[in-house]
This record gives C-alpha cells, sequence and structure tokens, in this order.
C-alpha cells in the first residue's frame, strides 16, 4: 500500500485562501508516481453541488471558473468571485531559456485544451513515460493526464506578457462549463526596444480549437508514440490470454416513485455503465474483503467479459436505455497478458470518456471510429512503439485498444475520470490473483491499519 507520510489516507494540508504553499515531496517507492490535487473551482460547497444532482437525477452546477495552479485569472467577473489580475497565475521567464513544464488536467468534469500564444511547445512525456519528442501550439490534457513539454523561449521577444489560456472539449449531451481561463507568461527583459508591448486584452488570447473538435483531438492524440529504444523499451505483449471487450457510456436508471427526475426525461435519472452495469459502491473495502476471504454480500465475482446484449454501440439508441446495478469484478491469474477493447455508446449521446486504470501502465495499441471490428480493426495496432499511459480517451463514437500484463496483484479500480460519470456508476475493478513468489502476493494489511 501506498502511503503519505506512513498514513493512508494521506495527512489533510490546511491553507487559507492566499496563503503560497510549498509542498516538498520525495518518492520512496521504487516506481514513478505522480500525486495532484484537483483545481477546478466551484464558489460554493462541492459536496453539496453533487448531492443536489445524484439527488435530481440531471448534471450538476457547472463550475465556475477553470484555474491555473489554483488562479481563475484575469477573464472571470467579479460574480464569481475572481479577482482579475490579482486572481491571476504569472509564470515568468528569461528570453533564450528552455523550460521544462509540466501540466496536468487537474479538473474534475472537463478535458482541457492548452496553448500558448505565439509559442510552440515540443512533447517529450505523458503519464511519467517518456515519448518520442513533436512540437504542436496546441494540446489536449483528460483529467488526471499528464504532460511535459519543453518551452523555448523567445530570444528577442516582443513582447513583455504573452496569454496562455485553456478551454474545454465536449461533444456529450447536458451543461458543462464552456469559458476560458488564463494565465500570463511574463518575460523578464531588462532592454527593451521602442516596439516592445507589456499590455494584454483578449484579443491576444491563443487559438484555441472549438469546443467539439474530435478532428484536432484524433490527430494530436496519435502523435504520441513510446521512445522504444534500449534503455526505454516498449514491453507490449504481443500475445494476449484473455481478450475483454467493454462498451462505456451513459444510460438512465428509473426515478424513484411519485418523484420528478431531471434526468434524459422526466421519469429517469442519468446513470453510467461499463458493459451495462453501473457499479454500486460496497460497504466494506474491496481489497480488504477479498485478502480475508469475505466477499460474500460485498461483490461477485463475474463482470462480464463482453457485452451481455449486442447491438449497434455508435447508431441509433436501443429502446431500454436502463443499466444494470451491482458491485462485480474481473478476476484474472496473475501474470496474464490482457486486451481491453473499450467502446464508447451512443444510449443518451456520444461522448469522450477517458478511463483510468489504477495498479498499471498500459499500452494504447489502437483507436477509431465507429464500431470495433475485430476480425479487421486488430490488422491496424501498433505492437511496435505505442504510448504507455495509465488515463487513456475512449474517442467520441468509437473504440480505443489496450493491453498491459497483470503483474501486479491486489484489487484495481478502473473508472472514468470525469468524476460525474464516477459518480454515475461508470466504474469497475479487477482482482488480480497472487503468484507463486513471496513478492507476487499481496501484503498484508500494516498493523496500525484503522479498524471500521
Amino acid at each position: 500500500m501506498i502511503t503519505v507520510n506512513g498514513k493512508f489516507p494521506g495527512p489533510p494540508v490546511v491553507a487559507r485562501e492566499g496563503d503560497q504553499v510549498i509542498i516538498k515531496v520525495i518518492n520512496h517507492v521504487k516506481n514513478t508516481v505522480s500525486i495532484h490535487w484537483y483545481r477546478e473551482w466551484w464558489n460554493n460547497d462541492t459536496e453539496a453541488v453533487i448531492s443536489q444532482a445524484l439527488q435530481s437525477g440531471g448534471g450538476p452546477n457547472v463550475s465556475d471558473a477553470y484555474t491555473f495552479n489554483g488562479f481563475p485569472g484575469p477573464l472571470y467577473n467579479s460574480c464569481t468571485g475572481a479577482k482579475g489580475l490579482a486572481d491571476t497565475y504569472k509564470l515568468k521567464v528569461k528570453p533564450g531559456k528552455t523550460y521544462l513544464l509540466r501540466l496536468i488536467n487537474a479538473a474534475v468534469n472537463e478535458e482541457l485544451f492548452f496553448s500558448i500564444a505565439n509559442h510552440t511547445v515540443t512533447v517529450v512525456e505523458t503519464d511519467a513515460r517518456y515519448v518520442k519528442p513533436f512540437q504542436t501550439n496546441t494540446l489536449l490534457l483528460a483529467p488526471g493526464q499528464t504532460t511535459n513539454v519543453l518551452l523555448k523561449t523567445k530570444p528577442n521577444p516582443s513582447h513583455g506578457r504573452y496569454l496562455m489560456a485553456i478551454s474545454p472539449y465536449f461533444t456529450g449531451r447536458g451543461t458543462f462549463d464552456n469559458t476560458t481561463a488564463a494565465s500570463i507568461l511574463e518575460y523578464e527583459v531588462r532592454k527593451k526596444s521602442s516596439s516592445f508591448k507589456n499590455k494584454i486584452t483578449i484579443k491576444d488570447l491563443p487559438r484555441l480549437p472549438s469546443v467539439n473538435d474530435t478532428s484536432f483531438v484524433t490527430n494530436f492524440t496519435r502523435k504520441f508514440k513510446s521512445l522504444g529504444n534500449a534503455r526505454f523499451p516498449v514491453n507490449v505483449p504481443q500475445t494476449v490470454d484473455r481478450h475483454f471487450f467493454f462498451t462505456v457510456g451513459l444510460g438512465t436508471t428509473p426515478c424513484p416513485k411519485n418523484r420528478t427526475c431531471q434526468g434524459p426525461n422526466n421519469n429517469t435519472k442519468f446513470a453510467a455503465s461499463i458493459n451495462n452495469v453501473s457499479m454500486a459502491l460496497p460497504s466494506i473495502a474491496l481489497l480488504q474483503s477479498y485478502f480475508f476471504g469475505q466477499n460474500a454480500g460485498v461483490f461477485t465475482a463475474n463482470f462480464p467479459q463482453f457485452p451481455l446484449v449486442q447491438f449497434n454501440y455508435t447508431g441509433p439508441p436501443p429502446n431500454n436505455s436502463n443499466v444494470m446495478n451491482g458491485t462485480k469484478v474481473v478476476v484474472i491469474p496473475y501474470n496474464t497478458s490482457v486486451e481491453l477493447v473499450m467502446q464508447d455508446t451512443s444510449i443518451i449521446s456520444a461522448e469522450s470518456h477517458p478511463l483510468h486504470l489504477h495498479g498499471f501502465n498500459f499500452y494504447v495499441v489502437g483507436q477509431g471510429f465507429g464500431n470495433f471490428n475485430p476480425n479487421k480493426d486488430p490488422a491496424s495496432y501498433n505492437l511496435v512503439d505505442p504510448v504507455e499511459r495509465n488515463t487513456v480517451s475512449v474517442p467520441s463514437g468509437g473504440w480505443v485498444a489496450i493491453r498491459f500484463r497483470a503483474d501486479n496483484p491486489g484489487v484495481w479500480f478502473m473508472h472514468c475520470h470525469i468524476e460525474l460519470h464516477v459518480s454515475w456508476g461508470l466504474r469497475m475493478a479487477w482482482i488480480v490473483l497472487d503468484g507463486k513468489l513471496p513478492n507476487q502476493k499481496v501484503p498484508p494489511p500494516p498493523a496500525d491499519l484503522p479498524k471500521c
């Protein structure tokens, strides 16, 4: 178990608005670990926001702002609680230097475009894995995804300040925060020419893709390739022991009796599922019940390997959009090589879903649009230098194929990284059985693990 200062959950970080918090993180785990806090901003009690949405069956109130390192920036008015330039993040740089920018989408409900006006960056790493470098002036990050880029600053900038901006990518149904947040890239320049410009306006924003620009997203995503050299080899499984096909998407659940709900119609609530199973969270931790062999009444090991009912996943929706509820898991032996195809559905609407798998990195070997064809599509897989990730977006109206080796025993959560969809049930769990050797087994819980 990974702990923070010997505790799980880790200790709270308490700060007042305006405090500068410096947190020194030392990784004592043998593998690369990322740690982050979410930064999409509601000028409200976020627990009340999601509670109200789950009760009504509709979507939550949208956030009041996106932020850069906690700062909403100059584009939001005072009604949101923002304070203009006083609430604007500034990244100070010097001319003619190269900077490593570590970007993470810490929003909770939206994929985000990112760009710096009049600058190009070089992508070198994603989800803590090096990639073949490529240049771009715009990036897309799904919630939870990380991307490291090299920024070469201008040797003789004509401006003292350039705007950095983020805006959402959204293809689904419902309301969302369709705003743009900005921060400032500020040059430290001693000698300024007569044409030097320091003032910035909204006209100086970088040009970002349109909110539903799936074409850009597809082209950008396909640029990611693993380094694939002797120092950083690609260990994608070339053969597969177990094949899985999961449909992911939204659905409905009936509204409680004598109530009106705010789902797709007055009689239903929004729900979300994998293979039409909307996961009900158990009252006892899955890992605890599995380790002590007390899974009766907690979970069942019959999560469907394939959809129980096949249909035209990206075509006209079926008449019945209701999901099943349950706590079901997939159980696989240690060291199993797995191929998982995740297919978007248009039951409510086609939508991009960033799926995150705990406990493993995986290789993204293929993706496409429409319904996955098991007889044709695997021929186009990249098994040479596929990108290695821990979060991948299932394309809107399409599919993505990943491969990984199940060499980490335990219980591992897999879920959509859009928090609203997780709350609606778009989640499941894998159980990887123990191997034969001592280091291939789940260790017992620590002696000081708090009792429930």
